[in-house]
């Protein structure tokens, strides 16, 4: 599967034929070739999230390797969930989570020089939108693996807090306690940085708040 499809309209909760995510994946047991559905519904906003974790280079194999490791454990997806975002963003959370060292990194030569290849990616290109940006990279590599997960799941990949408990496979509450604690040192690392402040009303991070 390589690189991402064009980017689909927002995710709708059938294939245009009556089937939800669960139809497609449990029809796909006796005919493999309708799980090529899902990934077309859901490849492009995996394949964004990646690019903007670990830089565009790496966001293909992400995403392939995502959808890979879906297709050879669909047999042991619960079809009580008629979506299956959170189900593939745990996956590809759990793949990004093996490169934490180059993600950790880039965020600090971002935070460090303003700019950095893979860090950049996931940031508008133009030079004065990464200076802008240098204070959220060093606010996000001094998180936690676990905290910046959830913050960015939330943050980036758009989804509720159940939608992360179920991605992450954790509890709620644990959900809760650990975005509570990201928002905390986010805010408190961005209010400390006269070059955030300075651009706060162009970047609005209301999910800091």
């Amino acid at each position: 599967m390589p690189g991402p499809p064009p980017a689909l309209p927002e995710a709708a909760h059938d294939a245009g034929d009556g089937r939800n995510d669960a139809d497609v994946i449990a029809q796909s047991l006796d005919e493999p070739e309708l799980f090529a559905g899902l990934y077309d519904r859901h490849a492009p906003d995996i394949h964004r999230y990646a690019a903007r974790r670990l830089g565009e280079g790496a966001a293909d194999d992400i995403t392939a390797e995502t959808f890979l490791i879906a297709f050879r454990t669909r047999d042991r997806y619960d079809t009580a969930h008629r979506m299956a975002r959170p189900w593939l963003y745990g996956i590809a959370a759990n793949l990004i989570g093996k490169h934490r060292r180059t993600e950790v990194r880039a965020l600090k030569a971002l935070a460090r020089t303003g700019h950095d290849p893979v860090a950049a990616s996931w940031s508008d290109r133009s030079d004065d939108r990464l200076a802008v940006q240098a204070p959220l990279a060093g606010a996000l590599a001094a998180l936690s693996p676990g905290d910046r997960h959830v913050l960015l799941l939330v943050a980036w990949a758009d989804l509720g807090y159940q939608e992360v408990a179920d991605a992450l496979r954790i509890p709620l509450g644990t959900v809760r306690s650990r975005l509570n604690r990201a928002r905390r040192k986010v805010r408190a690392s961005l209010s400390t940085d006269p070059a955030f402040t300075s651009a706060e009303q162009e970047l609005k991070p209301s999910w800091t708040n």
